[in-house]
């Protein structure tokens, strides 16, 4: 359905309690599934075709960088 990137819009964000906030998409990664970066953290995002918005989820989607080392603790 999207075939530029980035996408930068108004979007809902799951920390403000799905207030309307400047948010990037920044790639597909599947179906409905896509990365978006918000206040710079990466994090996952679905499309709402009913109300043609994202919805980011910074709150649980949240994508890290680097997977934690044998002796890190799992956060």
């Amino acid at each position: 359905m999207f075939n530029k990137f980035p996408i930068k819009e108004k979007m809902h964000i799951h920390s403000l309690d799905g207030e309307l906030r400047e948010a990037t998409i920044l790639k597909r990664l599947g179906d409905n599934d896509y990365l978006a970066e918000y206040n710079g953290v990466k994090c996952h995002a679905i499309y709402n075709p009913f109300v043609n918005k994202f919805y980011v989820d910074d709150k649980y989607g949240v994508i890290r960088d680097k997977m934690p080392g044998r002796d890190e603790p799992c956060r």
